[in-house]
């Protein structure tokens, strides 16, 4: 279980937090009509008669929007609702032409699931954790205002408005905030995976409300504030912490939380009030008189499971069960969509190119995906051009190097001459001078010239210190220019010297 508590004046404080995730559904059209999606068009030319609340428009729903949900929630393994039904939430606001929007109150299309977050020591989850999901549903994206110098002049841009945004409500089952930044990164991660959604919470296309309360360890929930649309991993951290800690002193300063709606400055770290919260009452839901319930076919259904890719749990199992590798480069490598992707094509160019099995090579590729290659490019900054970084050219270093034609240093330069240039890796070894010497001949010889130079230490050696077959060993990489292959080194150094 997670330890982390707030320390007040009067004592320990425990902080219960759920989220609200908002994530804009993957589709070409809105959720309602047939306008654009795309992202940063000019303002006002995303917008249908529909989405602009024209007298007599009739709303359609989008299949894609419907089947991309549905396919969410089946990938956090939630209950599917074949029958569900959309409502009207009323209330007035300057960038919702409708005057209401359109949503799922009593029937969403996806019920109960759950999301686990892995352990981590560092950042104070100390077990993976189960959180549970209440229920996944469909709904429209509001436009968005915009506010220039003069305190009395706003804009309105109805692009966004009619977006399809899938609300993916939590349970109240986080108790840090680097639990529920976790649970945001993981959620992130199968959204992405599964294509639903881009997960770019810097464009809004994914946004957490933020729902905070704090009591004392083991009592009731205390009364929660909601801050919302937070639009970053730290940022979600940044608001549980700020929050927890004023109700804190709220509280024990005789003060009480009132149920809330609050704003989160990103520049000071700090939460403001924006409105009392609202319950759901205030709303007037009704069912929308204008679409039918949504009844889901088997086929349907089944179309959509057959269309769900390996997802991050099974493939980081795969990973360490297949193709032993750590838990470690498991994680780090099926944390992001476009990290798996390449390293999986590396993997299988690789193994090809060097005739054995993936596994025989992962831990190998693994290590050059998630070390090695980044910090060469990392190293090179504006230079490097990635479009030369192919899976071929990476997997021919990758040979030369487990052949021992090349040393760990060597594969670096040759990486880096590939990025600038995009050169054959063969080719720049055998022009630049950049592969080891394995001629046991030339090796020998100036082992045996440095021994003959040394011949005090030969004798400190084999009377027991050990440490000096290190000074051996670096004479002779100096004396081939560092060309020499390390391996061959150390064994005709081992052999002589013994």
């Amino acid at each position: 279980m997670s330890t982390y508590r707030i320390q007040g004046a009067t004592g320990e404080w425990e902080v219960v937090i759920g989220l609200e995730v908002h994530a804009q559904v993957t589709s070409k059209a809105k959720l309602f009509s047939g306008a654009s999606t795309e992202f940063g068009a000019e303002p006002n030319c995303n917008v249908s008669l529909v989405d602009a609340a024209m007298p007599g428009m009739l709303p359609v729903p989008n299949r894609e929007c419907i089947r991309q949900a549905v396919r969410t929630g089946m990938a956090i393994e939630a209950q599917i609702n074949k029958w569900s039904r959309f409502d009207r939430k009323n209330y007035f606001y300057a960038d919702l032409p409708q005057g209401y929007q359109i949503s799922q109150l009593y029937h969403p299309l996806v019920g109960e699931g759950t999301l686990t977050i892995e352990a981590d020591e560092k950042a104070g989850i100390p077990d993976d954790k189960v959180i549970g999901i209440e229920r996944i549903h469909v709904e429209q994206d509001a436009g968005k205002l915009m506010h220039d110098q003069h305190p009395t002049m706003s804009y309105v841009d109805l692009n966004r408005c009619g977006v399809a945004l899938m609300e993916i409500v939590s349970r109240p089952d986080m108790r840090s905030p680097a639990e529920a930044g976790a649970y945001v990164r993981k959620l992130r991660t199968i959204l992405r995976y599964v294509g639903s959604c881009d997960g770019n919470m810097e464009e809004g296309s994914m946004r957490a409300d933020v729902n905070v309360s704090v009591r004392r360890p083991g009592e009731e929930f205390g009364t929660r504030t909601e801050t919302k649309n937070v639009n970053s991993v730290r940022f979600v951290m940044q608001v549980i912490e700020h929050e927890a800690n004023r109700q804190v002193d709220l509280i024990e300063n005789g003060g009480e939380v009132v149920q809330e709606t609050r704003l989160f400055d990103p520049n000071t770290g700090t939460t403001r009030s924006m409105r009392s919260k609202e319950d759901a009452h205030d709303y007037r839901y009704f069912p929308d008189p204008d679409l039918l319930p949504l009844e889901l076919e088997d086929s349907f259904l089944e179309e959509c499971r057959a269309s769900l890719p390996e997802l991050p749990d099974a493939k980081r199992d795969r990973y360490t069960g297949e193709l032993g590798l750590s838990d470690y480069n498991a994680r780090e490598l099926t944390a992001e969509v476009e990290t798996f992707a390449r390293f999986e094509t590396l993997l299988s160019a690789t193994a090809d190119a060097l005739g054995k099995s993936e596994k025989d090579v992962a831990t190998q590729v693994a290590n050059w995906s998630l070390s090695v290659a980044p910090g060469v490019a990392k190293a090179l900054g504006d230079e490097a051009d990635m479009a030369n970084s192919t899976a071929e050219a990476q997997a021919s270093i990758l040979k030369m190097q487990d052949k021992g034609e090349i040393s760990g240093g060597q594969a670096k330069e040759i990486y880096e001459i590939v990025l600038k240039t995009g050169r054959d890796p063969e080719e720049i070894a055998d022009s630049e001078g950049l592969k080891q010497v394995s001629d046991t001949g030339a090796i020998e010889s100036a082992i045996d010239e440095i021994l003959a130079n040394n011949s005090d230490k030969v004798e400190e050696y084999r009377g027991g210190k050990d440490k000096l077959f290190g000074f051996f060993v670096g004479q002779t990489m100096k004396a081939m220019q560092g060309k020499a292959n390390p391996a061959v080194v150390n064994q005709i150094l081992k052999d002589k010297l013994g």
